[in-house]
């Protein structure tokens, strides 16, 4: 009988016996002595060794949507974090060292190498299980081979290209060079993804039940395919990488592990598995009815203006019977349980790690009235990209930046607005409530994306959980002027641009953090979006737009073939239900006949919809728009300013206090000297030293 310590499927950790002997253990379900045939055998164990599996995805370092106090991927270009032991400035300048910032990009590679053995020898071994059907271990198997391909896409945004291992796992008995592996290229590792996902989606249910929500679906299975796809499709991985790049991603035989040739094939290939998930007809874009009665918390709906295309037709052809404002803020905040948001194709549940959406909430959370850290912030390029509410262009958007460097088309210089809401214009202004006086000009009118996501200076807060027994109130409004009570002071908690965020905030939501630190008792429980619908639409019009010839790709199933081509009205069909549920007008029939423009449009549209999602760090990456972009000063309000300097306050400045540098050890995070000592084989990132 084989021992069930003795295998072992993750490179990253082999040397000797006793070095890796910590990650052999498996005594936190058996005693060792316990053999193979004994855990699978035996339902109750066996099912425990899959939910095991589950735990890494759910550690603080692997998630997607985090606060500042676990690794920052959820931070590019678009949000900030204020910090008490300047981390921030080390993580912007790029002043880590392999470790990470607090050694994280060990635990990365650790757990997921983890979780990638933990499924490997579930998916060996539990054939021998008679007790479960054939119909349960085939499903079991789906989901287990599905967070095996997680845990190894993890690894390849992170790392990039990593060492596949192979099925059977690696025994560690055999000598070190017949164990240690290089690392597989990106297109060997997104092909290896993608074939595991699809063997998945073989046997995984339509839908999970009620008691079942974060376990994968068929659709997870198959979104997340898509989602590798396009990767594997994008300019970082198809071909176009920067020289220095792509010359440093070798092999230490010389085997580069970027492609050096562009292939349109693979942009088809990304956009007929975005596709696949679309003929399922299981999601569609949650919302929320239109109402025609409201207060401050929950607002009656704030009808966009005229359309030709959307006006006077109901969801899902129009905005009319629909409230976008309350359909994008209850999407993240707790107000829809996972198992009744047909958007979320796959959740990690509900604040997973101890370090997940919650706190992040917490640090939001305004400091005096929401009893938060008021330390995460939104910069002006994330302000400016968000449209009025006629779908047209801030005025002033992006000019700090006329001029730069890919960001043509991207700005105007008309000049901002200025003056400040007074009582007697309440009534033209609606979307800014009843407390919208004092605001400036310059937030009213936007679209409702952005006032569900925006903490603009003078909005709103609820804070319906308060307790008058304490002094708190509901319904305040939030001023950033230096001064006040979450403005500019000789204190960590305040925010460096004077705007805050508020995506994820529910109206009841209020922590005291002064009494418990992370203090989450008074907060509405959120749902990690690790993958919804809106994310698939945008897919599918991002790939399409990328073609020039029509291609025949095979369904994930090989049951029919997809004819792929740039088309507008498919185009349309992936971009189009975003904007509508938004209230946002249609893009004009130039930008839809342009593939430059579209491609602007719709990069745009992933910045503001999946903002905070932790997608857009990867996505600045894999579009090669990280040095363009990251290396952009940071601008914001000119935070210094009083009250009495209200004018000042609102001028765009550059925020000395949050810097912006782009350099080539920034395309990927740097793999921890143990894993490079253990494995001969592996070559670090570009940028990044090897061990003396």
């Amino acid at each position: 009988m084989k021992r069930i310590a003795i295998i072992l499927s993750a490179i990253g950790l082999i040397l000797t016996i006793g070095a890796c002997k910590k990650y052999l253990d498996s005594d936190y379900l058996f005693d060792e002595r316990m053999t193979t045939e004994d855990v699978f055998t035996n339902s109750d164990y066996a099912n425990r060794w899959l939910a095991r599996t589950y735990y890494y995805l759910g550690t603080n370092e692997l998630q997607d949507v985090a606060s500042k106090k676990t690794v920052p991927f959820n931070f590019a270009d678009d949000m900030f974090y204020g910090d008490e032991n300047d981390e921030y400035r080390r993580w912007k300048n790029g002043q880590y060292t392999e470790n990470g910032i607090d050694g994280e990009s060990k635990r990365i590679w650790e757990l997921a190498y983890q979780g990638i053995r933990q499924a490997s020898i579930f998916l060996k071994n539990i054939d021998i299980n008679k007790t479960f059907t054939r119909t349960e271990i085939a499903s079991m198997k789906g989901e287990a081979r599905f967070l095996r391909a997680y845990y190894y896409w993890i690894l390849l945004r992170t790392y990039g290209p990593v060492p596949l291992v192979a099925d059977d796992g690696i025994d560690y008995t055999k000598e070190y060079d017949e164990i240690a592996q290089a690392r597989n290229s990106y297109e060997e590792c997104a092909d290896f993804i993608s074939a595991e996902l699809a063997e998945a989606a073989k046997v995984l249910p339509m839908q999970q039940g009620i008691q079942t929500v974060a376990r994968p679906s068929r659709g997870a299975a198959l979104a997340l395919r898509a989602r590798v796809l396009l990767h594997a499709a994008s300019p970082l991985a198809n071909g176009k990488a920067p020289a220095d790049v792509a010359a440093a991603m070798v092999t230490k035989d010389g085997k580069h592990l970027l492609s050096a040739v562009y292939d349109e094939v693979k942009w088809a290939k990304a956009a007929a598995a975005a596709k696949d998930v679309i003929d399922l007809g299981q999601y569609k874009l949650y919302v929320a009815y239109k109402k025609a009665t409201g207060d401050a918390a929950y607002p009656a709906t704030v009808t966009p203006p005229s359309d030709n295309n959307f006006s006077n037709a109901n969801w899902p052809a129009g905005w009319q019977d629909i409230d976008p404002f309350e359909s994008y803020r209850a999407l993240f905040n707790g107000t829809v349980p996972a198992y009744q948001n047909p958007e979320l194709i796959f959740t990690r549940g509900q604040n997973q790690g101890g370090e997940g959406i919650n706190v992040m909430v917490v640090h939001q959370l305004p400091r005096l009235e929401g009893k938060g850290y008021n330390s995460h912030g939104m910069t002006q390029k994330q302000i400016d990209a968000y449209y009025m509410n006629d779908g047209s262009d801030i005025p002033g958007m992006n000019s700090m930046y006329a001029g730069r460097s890919g960001y043509e088309d991207r700005y105007n210089t008309n000049p901002r607005s200025t003056g400040f809401v007074t009582q007697a214009e309440l009534a033209t202004y609606p979307e800014l409530g009843p407390l919208g006086v004092g605001v400036n000009k310059q937030y009213a009118k936007r679209e409702p994306r952005f006032y569900a996501s925006v903490s603009y200076n003078g909005s709103t807060w609820n804070f319906l959980n308060g307790e008058s027994t304490k002094d708190e109130k509901n319904n305040v409004q939030i001023f950033y002027y230096r001064g006040d009570p979450n403005g500019y002071k000789n204190t960590t908690y305040w925010t460096r641009t004077g705007i805050g965020i508020k995506k994820y905030i529910h109206p009841d939501d209020i922590s005291n953090v002064a009494v418990t630190g992370y203090d989450q008792s008074r907060m509405t429980k959120k749902v990690d979006p690790a993958i919804r619908y809106a994310d698939v639409l945008l897919m599918y019009a991002e790939a399409l737009n990328e073609l020039n010839g029509a291609h025949n790709i095979p369904s994930w199933d090989g049951t029919k073939t997809h004819v792929i081509a740039r088309s507008i009205g498919e185009m349309k069909a992936g971009i189009q239900p975003v904007r509508i549920r938004a209230g946002l007008a249609d893009y004009p029939n130039e930008v839809y006949a342009d593939q430059r423009l579209f491609r602007i449009k719709l990069k745009r549209e992933r910045q503001i919809e999946l903002f905070a999602e932790g997608l857009r760090y990867f996505d600045l990456r894999r579009w090669a728009d990280a040095p363009s972009e990251e290396s952009a000063p940071i601008y914001g309000n000119n935070a210094y300013a009083t009250k009495a300097q209200a004018d000042l306050f609102h001028t765009i400045v550059e925020t000395p206090s949050l810097p912006s540098i782009f350099t080539l050890k920034m395309w990927f995070w740097p793999i921890h000297f143990d894993e490079l000592r253990r494995n001969k084989y592996l070559t670090q990132n570009p940028g990044w030293t090897n061990p003396e």
